[in-house]
């Protein structure tokens, strides 16, 4: 049997980091993937992942990984069913990541940061008497 997925996607979200009850580490997240082929005339399409990390794997995705940023990954497909709240039966399919790799050079990596909207403030010069220190 074989099952190996290798995606390359931006995250959707900053990566949420939780302990199970046994204290091992576990890391979700989900991954937006460009299909690689586009109908003629018609705009790309991108498919959202879900993502389990575990131990290790987890706690360097939740530190080192934010939203937007570019992230590769190996592992393998799995689906699981629950019962929810409503009693309805239901199958979740996501990626179980293995192996996580920095996707673009770390200069690129920042460009994606969050930059504050400084538009509020207003400059003030040195020589007002109106300063209040």
């Amino acid at each position: 049997m074989l099952n190996r997925v290798i995606l390359m996607g931006r995250l959707t979200a900053a990566p949420e980091l939780k302990t199970t009850p046994s204290n091992v580490s576990v890391c979700l997240f989900r991954l937006a993937v460009e299909r690689s082929y586009t109908p003629k005339g018609q705009e790309k399409q991108t498919d959202f992942i879900s993502v389990v990390t575990w131990r290790s794997t987890a706690e360097f995705v939740s530190k080192y990984f934010d939203k937007g940023q570019l992230i590769a990954l190996e592992g393998s497909l799995q689906t699981r069913e629950y019962t929810d709240n409503a009693g309805n039966r239901r199958t979740v399919t996501e990626v179980i990541a293995n192996q996580v790799y920095f996707a673009e050079p770390k200069k690129t990596r920042q460009s994606h940061a969050v930059t504050p909207d400084l538009s509020d403030f207003e400059e003030v010069t040195s020589d007002s008497e109106d300063l209040p220190f």
